[in-house]
């Protein structure tokens, strides 16, 4: 056995033996723990400030804004990951939840009843408060879980991971229910993702490189999701107020999170009198374009887009704005380009945005509202582990009810086949 799968086995074995007791705990000592665990990341708050400040001077100078910003941690920020621990713990119970009940003529009862997965393999990269996140909906759901963040915020990961230890340890539970890879050495990654004895869902949180390459190498089920690649489309009926309002919001509340919008599709019927406008707000917020022929027309000062630009996740203060005729032509555009992520419709006729909504492929569709609300936070999970895009078992923010599989529990009065 390499050293990697060696270590590896170490915390899958911990893991699922905390995992049990866990899965057993009552919900006030599973709540207990998540308050305890605020508690600490409030008194941890300079340390771990200062273990990100760390991290934060580790990184190369090519490192885009929008990055260092994902990366930050203040005590502000820190407040808000206790804050939403102490969210998770005042949601409902997932675990024990009967999804279904019914009886047979033989008399038998039988009863379908959620549990938790067990042992969750979590891997990010940049956003350090993604540990927290998933440690607190692991916790809640009753499972163990062990974290990878990456190697740009070891030091915050290791610093918010002691917290949530301190919070299981003072709730009585095993701290090994919250574990973290010792190093980044990738070689860990790759046992990881091939222990399938040990670990029985893997969720990767990051870029498409990572994305692919868990998907491609993994022998353990993957939760996954693609990039951000995100539309808002405003609509010929779209409100001028409204539609500045939110553009602006979706694009550059913030900037490198996977629900930014990154592609503005604009119908050319009211292109001519509106474009300048938003165009002017983004601008004023130091936003940057890449446009396709048609917008430049309107806007001739706008940088020429590329034929990629439109497959590009900016992440950064970047637009890719594309002119389209009517709905059918926005969704031809977005399943040409997009990664069935988020997608959004700016409009005032009810019939266009219904025809919007339902011609997606995406995990998550709004109407008259800014991407940026795909977040389990604002959906009421209390915080999310991820976004998922596939089609199995979980879409869009993956909050504490698809953290549980089920199992069934049949009751009977000696009935045998015979």
């Amino acid at each position: 056995m390499s050293e990697a799968r060696a270590v590896l086995k170490g915390l899958t074995d911990r893991a699922r033996q905390a995992g049990r007791s866990l899965a057993r705990a009552k919900t006030a000592v599973r709540n207990e723990a998540l308050r305890a665990a605020a508690a600490a990341l409030r008194s941890r708050s300079e340390q771990i400030v200062l273990a990100n400040r760390q991290d934060l001077d580790g990184l190369s100078a090519d490192r885009t804004v929008a990055f260092r910003d994902r990366l930050t941690l203040t005590p502000q920020r820190v407040e808000a990951m206790a804050k939403g621990l102490e969210d998770v713990a005042a949601l409902p119970d997932p675990v024990g939840r009967v999804l279904a009940e019914w009886d047979r003529p033989n008399g038998l009862h039988f009863r379908r009843v959620a549990v938790p997965i067990g042992v969750i393999g979590m891997i990010y990269e940049s956003r350090p408060n993604v540990g927290a996140d998933a440690a607190a909906l692991c916790i809640k759901s009753g499972n163990a879980v062990i974290l990878r963040g990456g190697r740009e915020s070891l030091h915050s990961a290791r610093a918010i991971q002691d917290a949530m230890a301190q919070g299981l340890e003072e709730a009585g539970l095993d701290p090994a229910c919250v574990q973290i890879l010792p190093s980044a050495d990738r070689a860990l990654v790759g046992a990881m993702l091939q222990a399938a004895d040990g670990i029985d869902l893997i969720i990767p949180r990051g870029g498409k490189a990572l994305v692919e390459r868990v998907q491609q190498e993994a022998r353990v089920p993957v939760l996954a999701h693609a990039d951000g690649l995100n539309h808002t489309y405003v609509h010929a009926s779209a409100d001028f107020g409204m539609a500045r309002k939110v553009l602006l919001d979706a694009k550059m509340r913030r900037t490198g999170i996977c629900g930014a919008t990154e592609t503005l599709l604009i119908d050319r019927a009211m292109a001519p009198e509106l474009l300048p406008l938003l165009i002017a707000d983004l601008s004023a917020k130091g936003c940057t374009f890449r446009a396709d022929d048609a917008a430049r027309a309107i806007v001739p000062s706008l940088p020429v887009a590329k034929a990629e630009d439109f497959d590009t996740e900016w992440l950064d203060s970047i637009l890719s704005i594309a002119v389209v005729d009517g709905v059918e032509s926005a969704l031809s555009h977005i399943a040409r380009h997009g990664s069935r992520h988020t997608e959004a419709i700016i409009a005032e006729d009810a019939q266009a945005a219904a025809d919007f909504l339902n011609g997606t492929d995406s995990a998550v569709v709004l109407w008259n509202a800014s991407t940026q609300f795909c977040d389990g936070g604002e959906f009421g999970f209390g915080a999310e582990i991820g976004i998922a895009t596939g089609r199995m078992h979980a879409r869009g923010p993956v909050g504490l009810e698809q953290l549980t599989c089920y199992r069934y529990e049949v009751t009977g009065n000696g009935q045998v086949r015979g």
